[in-house]
């Protein structure tokens, strides 16, 4: 080890839901290395949903072009990248865990200096590491990071999610609420009908019954969605009603973050903004169609998940190419949800009249 204090990085950057599931890696990576220096590398855009984090002490932000909507292409020419390789050889690790599963991501571990690697046995990469793990497809992701851990030796104390909101975003949480007429004291359901990959998404008429259902059993409904999501919303705008509360666009990630916390229940697609409901510890429903829970549910004691296993499930996500799309363009197994169903499962955390129900 070089010098006094052990310097360890950390690879798992790209999707918010893949950030937010790498946190109780990291607790219980600083639970056993309480005096290390811990470096993230993380994606940009990403990184504003663990501001705070308390088991990091710095934060990375690799960005290559890619067809993602968070990549900014800071890391666009070869140059930008051997820069980025430079400076952390110049931190001079001790060791670094690759969490991403990519053939890239090995090599930016062994260019990094590392003399121990651990991560992922995957796409031919093991030649790469000092210490190969393998990646099960039948398990969480939160489990397949912390089996990282146990690979090498370090216990494993706890593993549920965490996120951290500073005073000044609640509050400008409340301000939007306060603004749209939300009491601090009603019962909130927020909605988040939108999904990165839309034939993965139920349907926003679906959504709209739903928020009906929940409104006749005395819930404020309010829907979530970023700026780029408004275009869609609008046109679909008047399925919702004028009692619904619009707050698609109108608030910052981190702020979105601080109006998960003031809900009573939450309920979404498959979805980034899922797993920061699962993350703020709030009753959730999520909905699954194309791909499978079993790896990327939501993480959360306080979750239901509304899924229609077929015989071709989970699918490649080719989508239409080995199933017919229904006259809403949606695969058959998005389409099999009801909106009964999702009200079940509603009402399976809370006693529909807006209380929550015990889980314990």
């Amino acid at each position: 080890m070089n010098g006094e204090q052990k310097r360890i990085l950390v690879l798992r950057y790209r999707f918010i839901g893949d950030t937010i599931l790498t946190i109780p890696f990291l607790r219980n990576l600083r639970y056993a290395e309480p005096d290390a220096h811990i470096v993230w590398v993380v994606a940009p855009g990403t990184a504003d949903v663990v501001q705070g984090i308390p088991y990091v002490d710095q934060l990375v932000c690799w960005d290559p072009v890619t067809i993602h909507a968070d990549s900014r292409g800071t890391h666009k020419t070869l140059g930008d990248k051997l820069r980025f390789i430079r400076e952390l050889r110049s931190q001079r690790f001790d060791k670094v865990y690759v969490l991403k599963r990519s053939l890239s991501s090995a090599f930016i571990a062994l260019f990094s200096g590392a003399r121990e690697r651990v991560g992922f046995d995957t796409e031919g990469r093991g030649l790469l590491l000092t210490k190969r793990v393998p990646y099960r497809q039948d398990q969480h992701e939160v489990q397949n990071f912390l089996d990282v851990l146990r690979a090498d030796g370090i216990p494993v104390r706890d593993d549920y999610l965490e996120s951290w909101t500073t005073p000044e975003e609640e509050s400008a949480a409340s301000e939007i609420l306060a603004r749209e007429g939300v009491g601090p004291g009603e019962r909130l359901a927020l909605i988040h009908p939108f999904a990165a990959i839309p034939q993965r998404g139920w349907h926003l008429e679906d959504f709209a019954q739903l928020a009906g259902r929940l409104r006749a059993r005395g819930l404020r409904v309010a829907v979530l969605g970023s700026p780029r999501e408004r275009g869609l919303f609008e046109s679909s705008r008047q399925l919702f009603g004028p009692e619904c509360v619009d707050l698609v666009g109108k608030s910052s990630i981190r702020v979105t973050m601080a109006l998960l916390r003031r809900a009573t229940i939450f309920v979404g697609n498959d979805s980034g903004i899922m797993h920061l409901a699962a993350a703020a510890a709030i009753p959730l429903v999520a909905l699954f169609g194309p791909q499978s829970p079993l790896k990327f549910g939501p993480w959360s004691e306080q979750a239901k998940i509304v899924y229609r296993k077929f015989s071709c499930s989970p699918c490649r996500q080719k989508f239409f190419t080995e199933c017919e799309p229904s006259v809403r363009m949606k695969p058959a197994c998005i389409e099999a949800i009801t909106v009964d169903e999702v009200v079940s499962a509603c009402c399976e955390l809370l006693d529909c009249s807006g209380e929550v129900v015990s889980q314990g």
